[in-house]
């Protein structure tokens, strides 16, 4: 009995630190158009998603079911406000997966103000995870054939630690300081064929002001994307670094001569990018770069075994996965955070979300 309080009391001290990320980001993320004002509003929605997930319910009529048995429970933490009806949660469900990319950031922000980590040095990687259901070949797909049961959203992708996988991704940016916890600053979930320089690129502007290197692996390496860390809108350098080895390129075509002012470019942005490997191949760039698989890879695995999500995702459908994997980067920095206020900054949240 003791101990079931014990846990109780956890869980509400979560729900209460949660509360105020997720109405901050409710409001960064205002409903527009036309349509009745919202009886219940998004940051309850996503405060019982939260609650679910947490207690790993996988599927979303598991959760509903649930949510309703723990109905007066939840009331006394969220208060009395009106309960979603089965088909407005499943609905409300696909699309939270906006504003929860949005509360993995103002608490990222959050954990900065309050010391919990420190940004000076991050690494931005991409983990693929399985759908469920059969793969859907490429033969299949070009002959307009669907086989039972497969997911129509997962597409394929490949890494070299995963190798060809049929599902779905997610990217994240974590902090790498050198005795700093690990904590993940942004986060975003496509299908496994998405690129990654794009999908990183527009995370850039939403990196800490305090953010000096960024590292990644060669999956990310565009002269783009390195130039919108390292360069501002007016050409001018930022104090940011990009750490990212080069990929081999194919140089052997046969090249015709460009307007000046296209090569003009060109010799520019061959300049900027030997900046970047001279500094990637120095000392101090090899120390930084090494960082990386001390925390953005362990990183991945760590999530992936706190939420069981190392054989498969939970549901169907991207939008589904969007806010389930959102929500479980949202509960992992609610937890580091939670271990930090009570005097335990390792990082370490898996005996705290196996008591709960």
């Amino acid at each position: 009995m003791g101990r079931q309080a014990k846990a109780g009391q956890c869980l509400k001290r979560l729900v209460i630190m949660a509360v105020p990320v997720l109405q901050a980001a409710e409001r960064q993320c205002p409903r527009k158009g036309r349509g009745a004002k919202l009886k219940i509003p998004d940051w309850l929605i996503a405060a019982l998603i939260m609650y679910s997930v947490l207690k790993k319910k996988k599927t979303k009529s598991a959760q509903y079911r649930f949510l309703r048995q723990q109905r007066s429970e939840i009331a006394t933490w969220l208060g009395d406000r009106r309960f979603p009806s089965r088909a407005t949660y499943f609905r409300r469900y696909r699309r939270a997966h906006r504003f929860f990319r949005v509360a993995v950031r103002l608490q990222g922000q959050r954990a900065i103000a309050e010391g919990v980590t420190d940004p000076q040095h991050t690494a931005v990687d991409k983990s693929l995870m399985a759908a469920p259901g059969p793969p859907w070949h490429r033969q299949d797909r070009q002959a307009g054939k669907i086989p039972a049961g497969v997911d129509r959203d997962a597409a394929w992708g490949y890494s070299e630690h995963d190798g060809w996988v049929h599902g779905y991704s997610y990217e994240v940016v974590v902090s790498s300081t050198p005795k700093s916890t690990v904590f993940p600053l942004l986060a975003s979930v496509d299908s496994a064929s998405a690129s990654e320089p794009r999908s990183f690129l527009s995370k850039v502007a939403e990196l800490p002001l305090s953010t000096r290197t960024v590292s990644a692996d060669s999956g990310y390496d565009a002269n783009y994307v390195g130039e919108a860390v390292e360069y501002d809108d007016r050409g001018c350098r930022t104090a940011r670094r990009f750490l990212c080895p080069e990929q081999p390129r194919n140089n052997k075509r046969v090249k015709t001569k460009p307007p000046c002012w296209v090569d003009k470019m060109r010799a520019e942005s061959r300049r900027r990018r030997a900046e970047r490997r001279q500094y990637l191949q120095s000392k101090k760039g090899k120390i930084l770069y090494a960082r990386r698989k001390k925390t953005a890879e362990p990183f991945n695995q760590w999530l992936k075994s706190l939420f069981e999500l190392e054989d498969r995702v939970w549901h169907r459908g991207l939008d589904n996965n969007r806010t389930q994997i959102l929500t479980a980067i949202f509960i992992y920095q609610l937890l580091v955070r939670h271990n930090f206020v009570c005097g335990k900054p390792n990082g370490r949240v898996r005996w705290l979300l196996d008591a709960l």
